[in-house]
């Protein structure tokens, strides 16, 4: 989830002047600072909300213990509907969307507030190193309130699932383990998602200007197809390069619940070993195909609406300025 977030293509030495004193207080593209909040608001639920199915049999997926056998998608989904219906697929998705729209409000507000200082006040400017630091700084920070509804999420997202719902799963969690234990993957979740940015980051902003120069006299009416194909060729790559801390992150996350391995500590070396001395390499990249299906279209469903929010609100703003 992160990609250069400028609402046109356009010129790089292109600053429109504004001329409103209101607009003194509104940050880069014309909008204030809790605009870029909603934003990513509904950019982050539509997007979890869309892919959540796949999000779940990744999960089961990943958190299979030393003593199950390993499953490929088909057989994962095939399970799901048998013992559960297709409802099974959608469990925790409340605890997601408790911790989704936060997260990505203050994801997006975080990156574009450090693009905008890191880039000298130039947020639209094409500088990769500046995306990317962008983004790890908005990583570490929308992570700190991702992580504990996504500990809850990934707990109700189990084949038979102890828990009655979100409310149930923190009461019981705080009472068993402690409220560490929803923080208990943030630092292994970090350390996935920051080079997850960067790679995201990078591909992005190479495949965007290839497919803009292919037609260049186009980009504005082209936007949405570039940001979706850019989206989700960047999503893909990111998630396949970091599938082995995803699963350390999953493995953590439901450590001690149906089934799955409790480890005695939460270093992400120490899960990796045990993780490989149980089921090999090979189970370091479990669930890697979900990942990336789910990475794909969710990169590109998750900017698409960012974008689309920002527009209204930039029209929104504008009317406010000419009435």
């Amino acid at each position: 989830m992160a990609t250069n977030a400028s609402p046109k293509f356009r010129d790089p030495d292109f600053h429109p002047e504004y001329h409103h004193p209101d607009l003194n207080k509104i940050p880069h593209d014309g909008l204030h600072f809790w605009q870029f909040m909603i934003a990513g608001s509904i950019a982050g639920i539509v997007e979890h909300t869309a892919m959540f199915p796949i999000d779940t049999l990744k999960t089961q997926m990943q958190a299979r213990s030393c003593s199950s056998p390993s499953v490929n998608l088909r057989q994962a989904l095939r399970s799901v509907l048998t013992h559960e219906g297709p409802t099974g697929l959608y469990r925790g998705i409340a605890a997601m969307s408790l911790g989704a729209g936060p997260a990505h409000a203050v994801y997006f507000s975080v990156y574009e507030l450090c693009k905008k200082f890191f880039s000298s006040r130039n947020p639209n400017s094409h500088n990769p190193v500046v995306h990317a630091v962008s983004g790890v700084f908005a990583t570490i920070a929308s992570d700190a309130v991702f992580t504990p509804m996504d500990v809850v999420k990934q707990r109700l997202q189990l084949r038979n699932s102890p828990y009655k719902g979100v409310v149930d799963c923190v009461k019981r969690v705080l009472r068993e383990e402690g409220f560490r234990a929803f923080y208990a993957s943030y630092k292994t979740t970090v350390l996935m998602n920051a080079p997850y940015t960067a790679v995201h980051f990078a591909t992005y902003e190479a495949t965007k200007r290839a497919l803009t120069e292919v037609s260049r006299e186009s980009a504005n009416e082209e936007l949405v197809i570039v940001h979706a194909t850019a989206g989700a060729a960047a999503g893909a790559l990111a998630a396949a390069v970091t599938t082995p801390l995803d699963v350390v992150k999953t493995q953590l996350q439901c450590q001690g619940v149906c089934g799955c391995d409790r480890y005695s500590s939460s270093s992400t070396w120490d899960v990796i070993r045990t993780i490989v001395r149980k089921d090999g390499y090979g189970g370091l990249i479990r669930g890697w195909i979900p990942r990336m299906l789910f990475h794909a279209p969710a990169a590109a469903i998750c900017w698409s609406t960012y974008e689309a929010s920002k527009n209204f609100f930039q029209k929104l703003n504008t009317s406010k300025m000419h009435s």
